[in-house]
């Protein structure tokens, strides 16, 4: 199968219609339809799930490892598949790859796989697109993607996702730097709740604590709960959040509110790791 083969043009033989259909079902989760596209296409069909917020390189792993690849296959792969991507991501797909459940099959090949999943995007994105232009000309539609990205990373709940993004939109109209641990934890590739104060000296375009404005690239591939989030924040004027604990998590335009916040933040990682 070639390298587009998520994107078949006309001439579709019988399986491939039935596949294709079948991807569009599991991204819907019909299980009931998926059952019967299953057993119509009678070829061993496995899934691979990409879940909300993953960033592109785990993407990749996956993809490696889904269709039995050396690791760094479908990586290499991204620059010559051709995705149809902004301008502005520079050949980059991140924030593009749809966070979704996909088909795959022994012909599946990475850059097909990868050319369906920013194909997914850009039309779950593209209604989104349009509403970029006419109602936030300032931003364009990748700068919302790169919103969304961060909004599905700081988010705990996606009941907190328009005050998140209120919060970066607040951040974006005073020229405050956007002071977001989830992009310093992109530029040092990892996950963590905790950032130490020589770490927000990191040198990197993706360090918010030093740069002002949004990252370059999105951090990770949001869903359509963030993006929407983005284009739509919530009204308020807070300008600071910190989830204490697992559910409580406080929003306030008050600097001095946020301290106390994230003093009791402190005390409750402490009180976690001692119980640890």
């Amino acid at each position: 199968m070639s390298e587009t083969s998520y994107r078949r043009r006309a001439g579709l033989s019988r399986r491939g219609r039935l596949l294709l259909l079948l991807a569009f079902a599991l991204l819907v989760t019909n299980a009931v339809v998926l059952f019967l596209l299953l057993r119509e296409t009678g070829a061993p069909v496995r899934t691979l799930v990409v879940p909300e917020g993953w960033r592109a390189s785990q993407v990749y792993a996956a993809v490696d490892k889904g269709l039995d690849l050396p690791p760094g296959t479908t990586k290499a792969a991204a620059a010559k598949a051709h995705l149809k991507l902004p301008a502005e991501a520079k050949g980059n797909p991140e924030g593009y790859l749809y966070p979704a459940t996909y088909p795959i099959t022994d012909d599946t090949t990475p850059g097909g796989l990868l050319a369906y999943m920013v194909e997914t995007a850009n039309k779950q994105f593209g209604q989104d697109r349009t509403a970029v232009h006419a109602r936030h000309g300032r931003l364009t539609a990748y700068q919302m993607v790169t919103i969304a990205g961060i909004v599905q990373a700081e988010a705990e709940t996606p009941a907190d996702m328009g005050k998140v993004s209120r919060v970066i939109r607040n951040r974006l109209a005073l020229g405050m730097p956007l002071q977001m641990d989830s992009t310093l934890n992109y530029a040092l590739n990892r996950s963590t709740l905790t950032t130490t104060a020589a770490e927000t000296r990191t040198d990197s375009p993706y360090n918010t604590y030093q740069h002002k404005g949004l990252p370059p690239t999105p951090i990770g591939n949001p869903g359509r709960q963030a993006m929407s989030a983005a284009l739509n924040p919530a009204p308020g004027n807070w300008l600071y959040f910190v989830t204490v604990a697992p559910g409580d998590t406080r929003f306030t335009e008050s600097y001095a509110q946020q301290e106390l916040n994230v003093a009791e933040f402190n005390e409750h990682q402490k009180k976690t790791a001692k119980a640890g």
